[in-house]
């Protein structure tokens, strides 16, 4: 499928709240079975797409949106849609996840249709990713995620040093809590509460959407791994097959419209 404009991710700069998500639309492929542990939400956006968990039979449905570490094909050949990959451990994910009572929820015209409306995935890769994830929650019969608490003066702190920070430095709790003059407890609690995930998780989709920025643009992957902070590209293809189920390999030529989803991706 097209990948569409990822956005920059910035090193420096006052730190926008990036969601923990990874977006893309456009024509949708075959996939044979896989797993990822990102919650996957796919949009047939002209059409219903087929989906099958494990060697269940198919189902044709507007929408769908999987259970983490569910092993599932899909088949959205000569579609256009809309995927998201979610963290399961943000707010967002662990509503939805309340909302699972088998490996995947099928999702209606009128919810595909709500959802489908301006999510273009510049923009959900950005600041403005926040609110439509919280859509997705309440369109999806999830409740409604408490409005997000103000933000730890001392956490905006740590925002700053981890978008500024070299890739490779130390992003630790404890040496980031005491940069910012609080215990590691302290932060680690206070990090959750602003944000609405952990430290850890939140440096983990950071890297992601920071490597695919770069194979997007073209860099090589063993230079999009270390501008991303993986050890190695190795590790880079690890963390993007057990996350999304795909290799980053698959990001390649995405700058020139083409974003493949891997055929039988399987967790590594």
């Amino acid at each position: 499928m097209r990948l569409s404009e990822v956005p920059h991710v910035p090193f420096g700069g006052p730190p926008p709240l990036w969601p923990p998500l990874l977006a893309s639309r456009g024509p949708g492929t075959s996939s044979t079975g896989h797993a990822h542990h990102a919650m996957h939400l796919v949009l047939g956006l002209d059409g219903p797409l087929r989906m099958r968990a494990a060697d269940a039979p198919w189902t044709s449905l507007a929408g769908v949106l999987t259970a983490p570490d569910v092993p599932h094909s899909l088949d959205a050949e000569g579609r256009q849609v809309l995927l998201v990959f979610l963290d399961p451990e943000s707010e967002a994910g662990a509503a939805l996840a309340a909302t699972l009572t088998g490996p995947f929820r099928a999702l209606s015209t009128a919810e595909r249709d709500t959802l489908a409306q301006d999510a273009e995935p510049s923009r959900l890769m950005g600041p403005e990713g926040v609110a439509w994830t919280r859509r997705v929650v309440e369109v999806l019969g999830a409740g409604v995620i408490p409005p997000p608490r103000s933000i730890h003066p001392r956490v905006r702190r740590v925002l700053r040093l981890l978008h500024e920070l070299p890739p490779g430095e130390d992003a630790s709790l404890a040496t980031l809590a005491a940069q910012v003059g609080l215990s590691p407890g302290r932060l680690m609690h206070a990090f959750t509460e602003s944000i609405g995930l952990p430290l850890r998780p939140y440096l983990a989709w950071l890297r992601l959407q920071r490597a695919a920025t770069a194979i997007v643009s073209g860099m090589p992957l063993g230079e999009a791994a270390q501008a991303a902070g993986f050890a190695d590209s190795a590790h880079m293809s690890r963390t993007f097959r057990r996350m999304l189920g795909m290799p980053p390999s698959a990001l390649r030529g995405a700058h020139r419209s083409q974003l493949v989803q891997d055929r039988g991706a399987g967790r590594s």
